[in-house]
């Protein structure tokens, strides 16, 4: 539907920080990724389970013309403008390639 609506970005309320390299370490979070990067960690099983639709969806939208898919946590208060108002963010943010 972003696509379709032209969206400049898409973004996923879960019951998680955004994805991680580690599933057991919150260090680990991955704050910025491209649609490659996603399918190599998907391919390693870095991404595995439930998160993996999620993030089929996000590279389908960004391949479809959306700048940017987000990733965040549903749970922290204000996330929302966590992650669009500041410069770290507040999850993970999913861009295209740099060609």
């Amino acid at each position: 539907m972003a696509e379709a609506l032209g969206a400049e970005k898409i973004i996923y309320l879960t019951d998680i920080a955004g994805l991680r390299r580690d599933i057991d370490d919150a260090s680990s979070l991955i704050q910025r990724t491209t649609v490659s990067e996603l399918q190599e960690l998907i391919s390693t099983g870095v991404i595995s389970g439930g998160m993996i639709p999620k993030v089929d969806s996000c590279i389908q939208a960004v391949r479809g013309g959306v700048k940017s898919a987000h990733i965040l946590d549903g749970r922290i208060a204000h996330v929302l403008l966590l992650e669009l108002f500041t410069d770290h963010g507040a999850g993970t943010m999913i861009t295209g390639d740099v060609s």
